[in-house]
């Protein structure tokens, strides 16, 4: 079986984000750039297929600008076998991702695809969904559990009401979420090892498809400072505020 990760390049997660000034969008200048750490867990739900003898090869595939083969070649240093770059500049947006990965599967001819359930930058959770939709492709989402038998794929999933298990025929899309599994770190070694592995790089006109957005980000703002707390001496005291200035009672 070959199974295809999704990786995206986002702001690492220990990094206080700032806006422009201007309010065109996220300050990227001389920011510490990661993997997004649902495609973590992907990439080590792929990779723990493979140990078990379920996985053949897994090919990691990134859309973004040329920087991304950094976290590509981090996903080979986790044990990718190989990564595809589909180098890019705009600023894309889901639909344009998930056509892009769909011509991926397409020539790839892979039986699953993992990605991670959303980006912490964007926070959209759209593409994996979309992505079942341009393939026809089962898909699980919110996935705490996988299990593989056979040509079907067990997949446990989290709602609001606890969790469901749904049973996909392969081909499949899963998308994860953070119970699945905690993704282990690269040795020095792997590391030293993925730089020798293939990385081929493609662009949006080479694979046939149009990134042409009908979404424009008119404006990007931070969230609005909260004012100071204050301490209450009584319950009597915390009733009347409550009543008389914040007035939601």
């Amino acid at each position: 079986m070959k199974i295809l990760v999704a990786v995206k390049r986002v702001v690492d997660y220990n990094v206080k984000v700032r806006v422009k000034a201007d309010g065109s969008g996220v300050d990227l200048a001389n920011v510490k750039m990661a993997m997004n750490p649902f495609c973590e867990i992907a990439v080590e739900e792929a990779v723990r297929l493979k140990e078990k003898g379920i996985a053949s090869e897994i090919v990691a595939v990134s859309v973004g600008p040329a920087a991304a083969q950094e976290q590509l070649r981090t996903a080979l240093a986790l044990g990718a076998d190989r990564a595809i770059l589909i180098e890019s500049d705009e600023e894309l947006g889901s639909l344009a991702v998930a056509k892009l990965l769909k011509a991926v599967v397409d020539k790839e001819q892979s039986q699953l695809v993992i990605l991670g359930k959303q980006a912490i930058d964007s926070d959209n959770n759209q593409t994996g969904q979309m992505l079942g939709a341009l393939t026809g492709y089962a898909q699980g989402t919110f996935a705490s559990k996988v299990e593989i038998a056979g040509d079907q794929i067990n997949v446990t999933r989290e709602i609001d009401g606890g969790l469901q298990t749904v049973a996909l025929k392969l081909p499949a899309i899963v998308t994860t979420d953070l119970r699945l599994n905690e993704p282990r770190y690269a040795s020095l070694p792997n590391i030293m090892k993925a730089k020798k592995k293939p990385l081929e790089t493609l662009t949006p006109d080479a694979l046939g498809v149009s990134t042409a957005s009908t979404v424009k980000t008119l404006k990007v703002e931070a969230p609005a400072t909260r004012s100071a707390g204050i301490i209450v001496k009584s319950v009597a005291e915390l009733v009347e505020k409550l009543k008389n200035e914040a007035k939601v009672i």
